[in-house]
């Protein structure tokens, strides 16, 4: 009964011992990350107002993680490299609107699963993206200053989030500067669609794996602004349609193809969506569109043409000239 009652005791001392060193070392962990915190938020750095809070962004990061590819893209663009990025979990690699860029550029998984370990490793020293929860932006608070982008997905808002992203990194003349190389570009496009072509309508579709049913990309979506500004329409059906809606995509069934009908069609493939599409393109109805029986239906890269920044605006453009003028 005692040799009972002592093993008892003695498991009860073990226990009580291992969950006081525990505590002692959680808040000598605590303490350690609050007073690095403390540290960077004194020396060196700037406030930044942004979505989830006030972070003190280091005057030159050196180390800096985007968190998807669209934030990677506003950041190269300004001139800077980021240490690692994550990649589009949906969309096709980005490597021809990045190409050139990303050598050296260390993967830390997909956008909607970052692999946090990875990101620790890295020791940066600002994590920067548009895609995260309010729960992964305080977890990647405690390995460096974390800024949540504003996603601004209707018509040209990416503009605006250039210049956070210029404002953040203190580059807001390079934003500037890029956005009025990008103003000038549309401007000689339009002349050039105008002189050589005239009045043009375009549609674009995006196909998906998961489900049968595409989206039309309408004026008020990234790439319908874009085509906007260069001074495409879009058929007058899906322009008094998609107005009412209010919206950047708008899902079409096979029955309302008609909605597409225009004198080019730009359609943007998303991983594993061929089959979808071969279902669409075998149709009656798709191959009484103006542009099938024109053969001016184009496959387009989903990377950049579904959404990004100056780089993807910059990459569709070329796509345009290449289409539309060059084809012409």
């Amino acid at each position: 009964m005692k040799s009972r009652k002592y093993h008892i005791q003695l498991f009860l001392l073990v226990a009580l011992s291992f969950l006081l060193i525990t505590a002692g070392y959680n808040s000598q962990l605590t303490q350690k990350t609050y007073i690095q915190n403390s540290q960077s938020q004194t020396s060196d750095c700037r406030i930044i107002q942004h979505e989830l809070g006030k972070t003190c962004v280091p005057l030159q990061a050196q180390r800096i993680i985007a968190t998807d590819e669209i934030a990677l893209d506003a950041i190269l663009a300004l001139g800077l490299k980021p240490i690692a990025a994550g990649e589009n979990a949906f969309a096709r690699s980005r490597v021809r609107q990045l190409s050139g860029n990303l050598e050296g550029i260390i993967s830390i998984g997909k956008d909607i699963q970052i692999n946090i370990e990875k990101m620790v490793q890295l020791h940066p020293d600002l994590i920067v993206g548009f895609y995260f929860t309010p729960h992964e932006y305080k977890l990647f608070s405690l390995i460096a200053p974390t800024v949540k982008l504003e996603s601004k997905y209707l018509k040209d808002g990416w503009k605006e989030s250039l210049q956070q992203v210029g404002e953040i990194l203190d580059t807001s003349k390079q934003a500037q500067d890029k956005l009025v190389q990008y103003q000038q570009r549309v401007k000689q496009l339009r002349k050039s669609i105008e002189q050589k072509i005239g009045k043009v309508e375009v549609s674009v579709i995006r196909f998906y794996a998961a489900t049968t049913n595409p989206t039309i990309e309408t004026i008020l979506s990234f790439t319908g602004s874009i085509l906007q500004e260069v001074g495409f329409s879009v058929p007058m059906r899906q322009f008094q349609y998609t107005t009412t809606q209010n919206t950047a995509f708008l899902n079409v069934s096979l029955e309302r193809l008609d909605l597409l009908d225009a004198d080019v069609l730009f359609v943007m493939l998303n991983r594993g969506a061929e089959k979808s599409f071969k279902m669409y393109e075998k149709s009656q109805l798709w191959q009484s569109l103006k542009a099938f029986k024109n053969n001016k239906v184009y496959i387009v890269d989903s990377s950049y043409w579904y959404f990004g920044n100056i780089l993807a605006a910059n990459a569709i453009l070329d796509d345009l000239f290449k289409y539309i003028i060059e084809s012409s």
